[in-house]
């Protein structure tokens, strides 16, 4: 028999999954964070700071770069990065699980990629050491950034397959090196069959989401929908029907039997990239909050901004911020808030913000509701 909860409580099961609700856990850290979040997304825009700077920084409050970057990137070895939902960090204890796919990726190039000189060359190279794809010959041909030389695209295509691994970054340039050295040789050894990884990242994906319907369950690391009405039986799920939803959903066992985690919710700005709003359609059913990135879309067609971040404060979604820095000021080019009420909660987040990356004055200029504005500058002075 299915779990009923509320729309309210399936949102509550969400943001503690995400650790955004109750007091956090900064012994743990931001490796605490990694292993609770299970990935995190990698972009190459840097507005305030980093998307994955940002994603800590949500939850832990002002951490400082080399925390996160000895959390993702220290020595020895605790995370590698790996295509999840995207580009992401993920824990090193989760490699076993991404070997679906990386088969899958051995299966579509090996000796048919028609690169097996290049493929040759890189793992000789890296038999001597990690290296960036400029120290192994070069990343680019010389065009647009995608333009990649033949030995990066070598060099990626072994990521993919598991034979090279990225466990380091100099400069945000990945650093490359043999998994054989870099990956613990038990973990190594594990080679899983498809079935059992989709059990363990579908199983994963609920702990992260609280609770979820099989297409957010299949988005969280990019599986197919097949796979994941597969592995729901084998993974231990409970089946929840949320009001609202319309669908069925699934949760962890733990989720719906853990006490609610004593604290307050968090007030921040959010990444576009953070995993809380990955999914845009879920971001929409659990929080009536409509989410897209509009960095790629020509200037005159943004609705909302070029790097547009949520306000989140009290458990809900309340307001967009589009920031940017200009010396000392943090820049709100555009805000939209979602009534008076939040003009606290959003002063609060753009203060602690303005602290975090070195400045010491803030200044909005769009602001909707414009007869706002009164309120939001009494706020922030």
């Amino acid at each position: 028999m299915a779990v009923a909860l509320s729309a309210g409580e399936a949102r509550r099961l969400g943001l503690a999954a995400q650790g955004l609700l109750g007091a956090p856990d900064r012994r743990a850290g931001v490796e605490g964070v990694l292993v609770g979040l299970g990935a995190v997304q990698l972009d190459t825009i840097s507005v305030l700071a980093r998307s994955h700077e940002l994603v800590p920084y949500a939850r832990l409050g002002p951490v400082g770069r080399a925390p996160v970057e000895a959390a993702y990137w220290g020595r020895p070895p605790a995370a590698f990065e790996y295509w999840s939902h995207a580009a992401c960090v993920l824990p090193m204890e989760s490699w076993p699980w991404f070997e679906a796919r990386r088969r899958a990726w051995r299966a579509r190039h090996g000796e048919r990629s028609g690169r097996v000189e290049a493929r040759a060359a890189v793992l000789a190279a890296l038999a001597d050491g990690p290296k960036t794809a400029t120290e192994l010959g070069g990343a680019k041909r010389g065009g647009p950034w995608w333009d990649w030389s033949e030995v990066k695209i070598a060099a990626e295509q072994l990521l993919s397959e598991g034979e090279v691994v990225c466990v380091e970054r100099r400069g945000w340039k990945r650093v490359y090196d043999l998994a054989e050295r870099a990956v613990p040789a038990a973990l190594l050894a594990q080679r899983p069959g498809d079935h059992e990884c989709a059990i363990a990242l579908v199983s994963a994906a609920a702990a992260r989401l609280g609770v979820a319907t099989r297409a957010d369950l299949a988005d969280h690391h990019r599986l197919r929908l097949a796979a994941v009405d597969a592995a729901i039986p084998d993974a231990g799920l409970v089946p929840v029907e949320v009001e609202g939803w319309g669908q069925p959903a699934w949760a962890h066992p733990a989720a719906v039997t853990a006490a609610p985690p004593p604290g307050r919710h968090r007030t921040t700005l959010l990444s576009p990239f953070d995993s809380l709003v990955w999914d845009r359609a879920r971001t929409e059913r659990v929080f009536g909050f409509t989410h897209r990135l509009e960095a790629y879309v020509p200037k005159p067609r943004r609705v909302h901004g070029y790097f547009t971040m949520p306000l989140l404060s009290g458990g809900r979604l309340v307001g967009r911020v589009d920031p940017a820095r200009e010396g000392g000021t943090l820049v709100a080019r555009q805000v939209s808030l979602a009534g008076a009420r939040w003009v606290p909660a959003l002063a609060r987040a753009l203060v602690e913000a303005a602290a975090w990356v070195g400045c010491d004055a803030v200044r909005v200029e769009r602001l909707a509701p414009e007869d706002l504005r009164p309120a939001v500058e009494h706020a922030l002075t």
